[in-house]
């Protein structure tokens, strides 16, 4: 019976945990960096250097500025000319500078679609980028780079649909903040402290519930880190499924990144997790005080004991 009830509520803290953990998660990352204007930026501004990003920024201002003129005949080749100015600039730190600058205003749209009806689409605009290009060609004497239109031309990262689906979830998050964290350590201490005493008010080792305990805690973190990382999956097929075609790899670079640290967090927490989990069942088996304990009553009947 007592072998019964120690593994429901085994079961009940795992699945307890299984909960807590991406909660307390994802709370404290909208906390912690989503609402954090530098902190996103911070974020994103390496993708200044990944292909996809400058691949898209390239295609939109190029295209943008297609619209504007009439080369005839050679459409295509004025086309390819001022797609590779545009990416060549793409690997200055001036591409940088313009880069961050467009996402500390992106920032803004974000956390205003995220608390606001706003029914728009999240969207960095690369207005900012778009000027700084025009500058620089204009300076290096690149054809038609006078015709660039310094307007707003937009990578959506997340459509108007999904924005409004998203809202009420980031309003919850958000209201989170950091107690969910504080919670589930709180938790998790209290459950195998609690363990302890329990067998030991039963007249059982103390130590021994408590290593039942954490090894339930162990892999009822395991198994919240496992759910982190599946909600991570869904999320981001769900939001890159309505952008479109074009910059679904800019709006994935920029979903990976943000989303960069609670990655490394769920990793972190399954191996550490495993890991607890582990060293409490072998401490159990073989190593802690029940097993010494054995051992010393063993002894005076040993071989080496003399009559």
């Amino acid at each position: 019976m007592r072998t019964y009830l120690s593994v429901t509520l085994s079961a009940v803290v795992a699945v307890l945990l299984a909960v807590l953990v991406p909660l307390s998660a994802l709370c404290a990352w909208v906390d912690l960096e989503i609402d954090d204007t530098d902190r996103y930026v911070a974020a994103v501004a390496p993708l200044a250097s990944d292909p996809e990003v400058r691949g898209t920024v390239a295609d939109r201002i190029t295209e943008a500025t297609m619209q504007q003129i009439d080369t005839g005949p050679i459409h295509d080749i004025v086309r390819d000319f001022l797609h590779q100015a545009v990416l060549s600039f793409t690997t200055t730190g001036a591409f940088q500078a313009a880069w961050n600058t467009a996402n500390r205003t992106a920032h803004e749209a974000v956390t205003t679609a995220l608390k606001n009806h706003t029914g728009e689409a999240v969207t960095i605009d690369l207005a900012p980028v778009t000027e700084q290009v025009k500058r620089d060609l204009l300076k290096n004497g690149v054809l038609f780079a006078d015709r660039i239109p310094v307007q707003h031309t937009d990578i959506t990262l997340v459509s108007a649909d999904r924005a409004d689906q998203l809202r009420q979830t980031f309003r919850l998050l958000r209201a989170g903040s950091l107690w969910p964290a504080v919670a589930t350590v709180a938790f998790a201490a209290l459950t195998v402290t609690g363990a302890g005493l329990a067998v030991r008010a039963r007249g059982g080792r103390g130590t021994t519930g408590a290593l039942a305990a954490t090894t339930a805690v162990g892999l009822g973190f395991a198994l919240g880190a496992l759910v982190l990382r599946l909600v991570l999956a869904i999320a981001r097929n769900r939001v890159l499924a309505e952008v479109p075609p074009g910059e679904t790899g800019a709006a994935a670079a920029v979903y990976d990144a943000l989303t960069g640290s609670l990655r490394t967090t769920a990793w972190t927490v399954l191996g550490a997790g495993l890991a607890v989990a582990l060293c409490a069942v072998l401490v159990r088996r073989g190593g802690g005080p029940a097993g010494a304990g054995r051992t010393r009553h063993a002894a005076p009947n040993g071989p080496g004991k003399s009559g």
